[in-house]
């Protein structure tokens, strides 16, 4: 997996990634500490707003910044969506009123809404070899799950040291550095399609993916993801204190045990990915999670929650969330046309996002209304929707190249002399990776 970095323009996108993402982790604890300042017992309150502005934003922006970032070139997009979260991040130790958080937490929110996919789009630019950018997944995936045991350990280290607002400096000090590692590295950037009104360019991401079978059972299973991965953020707090009385300590080593699973998901992936189908590993790792939430229900339903099971459920789900996650990227970039991708990538950036801003609430809901072995199977019955409609939306038999007819062009179309494999005896039929774009509308039914 590692030996990915010796590309040098990937190395220098994920040290900017690892770098970014640790200041940001270091932002949410500070944020969390000033909120209960300015509020006291409302904290809670104040971060859970903020949480969903978040959301909001990602879902809402995502695809306008696609749109935007097509008419710039993708180094400067970059760059200045990190400039812009840094100023932000020195602006936030200043607060002296709550409402002040939320609009600089939207502004925060809207910047990642517009960085993230696009440096997700860039990364198959960088490394076009499919086993290197299965392997940059992983590594990728890895890092967000090392930041989320990193980083409440390097706050916990800094706060003996200086005061709760000075971690938003260092959350600024990675944005810059994230910005110069970007600057230090040669960005592709591919010309934006034929689209070009605001409107076409904007839903242009969102219409490649709803066509796309594969991308539809990718939404799918993200909502299998988001379930899972909602009960686990939301409630480890109240099942770890609340239901067995335990200390904060253990509700830092379930959380580390839904992040341990999801590393070890990782670092197999790679090697089961050069001999499975995606379709096949992601549906195993969406199983692998409901059935252990599955489990953990039935046990407290009968026998009460203990720490053992959580911490087993847990691990477990972790595994499988990562691998229904970490191939992602792979069926992203299989499905658009390099100058497309940034704008499917913030697609997918959106409608993950929608599924997270559902079952946030209806974890939070469940739990503080019928308790966790009902909130454990509402989520699952959730899953178990998205993992149906999943292997519905996406076939079994998914070939890259499609075979597939033209008869609205003419013979000596440019698309119909650049395919080496024309049959014109059935009407411009030929075969080549399939992908929606101006001559491709729909994917051709699945009969033929």
């Amino acid at each position: 997996m590692l030996a990915v970095l010796k590309n040098r323009s990937f190395r220098h996108m994920f040290a900017a990634q690892v770098i970014a993402i640790i200041g940001t982790g270091l932002a949410t604890v500070a944020l969390g500490l000033i909120a209960y300042d300015l509020a006291g017992a409302d904290a809670s309150i104040v971060l859970s707003i903020a949480l969903t502005i978040k959301m909001v934003s990602y879902v809402t922006l995502a695809p306008i910044a696609a749109a935007l970032a097509s008419q710039f070139p993708r180094r400067s997009w970059l760059v200045t969506l990190d400039i812009l979260r840094a100023l932000v991040a020195l602006a936030l130790p200043f607060v002296s009123e709550i409402w002040q958080i939320y609009v600089l937490i939207f502004v925060m929110q809207a910047s990642s809404a517009g960085f993230t996919p696009a440096f997700q789009a860039t990364i198959p630019d960088v490394l076009p070899d499919e086993d290197d950018y299965t392997n940059a997944l992983s590594l990728s995936r890895l890092a967000y799950d090392i930041e989320s045991l990193l980083s409440p350990t390097l706050a916990a280290l800094l706060l003996t040291l200086v005061t709760a607002n000075s971690l938003f400096f260092g959350t600024a000090a990675g944005f810059i550095a994230s910005a110069l590692l970007v600057v230090s590295t040669i960005l592709p950037s591919p010309q934006p399609s034929a689209t070009t009104g605001l409107y076409q360019r904007t839903t242009l991401g969102i219409r490649i993916y709803l066509k796309t079978p594969r991308l539809r059972g990718l939404l799918g299973l993200t909502a299998v993801a988001a379930s899972v991965s909602a009960m686990v953020i939301i409630n480890t707090v109240v099942i770890i204190r609340a239901e067995l009385g335990l200390s904060e300590q253990m509700v830092a080593l379930a959380l580390a045990a839904f992040g341990a699973g999801s590393m070890l998901a990782a670092f197999t992936l790679p090697r089961l990915l050069a001999g499975h189908q995606d379709r096949s590993l992601m549906i195993a790792g969406a199983l692998i999670a409901i059935l252990a939430q599955t489990g953990l229900a039935a046990y407290v339903i009968l026998a009460n929650a203990a720490l053992l099971p959580v911490m087993l459920c847990w691990f477990l789900s972790g595994f499988g969330y990562s691998t229904v996650l970490t191939p992602s990227g792979r069926l992203l970039k299989r499905s658009a046309r390099a100058e497309d991708r940034p704008a499917v990538f913030a697609a997918q950036f959106t409608l993950s996002h929608s599924c997270w801003l559902i079952t946030y609430p209806l974890a939070g809901w469940s739990m503080s209304s019928f308790g966790m072995g009902v909130s454990l199977l509402v989520l699952n019955a959730l899953a178990i929707l998205g993992l149906l409609y999943a292997r519905r939306q996406w076939p079994s038999h998914d070939p890259e190249n499609l075979p597939h007819a033209h008869p609205e062009l003419a013979a000596d179309h440019p698309h119909l002399q650049s395919t080496a494999d024309q049959d014109k005896s059935t009407s411009q039929r030929h075969s080549h990776p399939y992908v929606i774009d101006e001559l491709h509308k729909t994917f051709p039914p699945r009969n033929q």
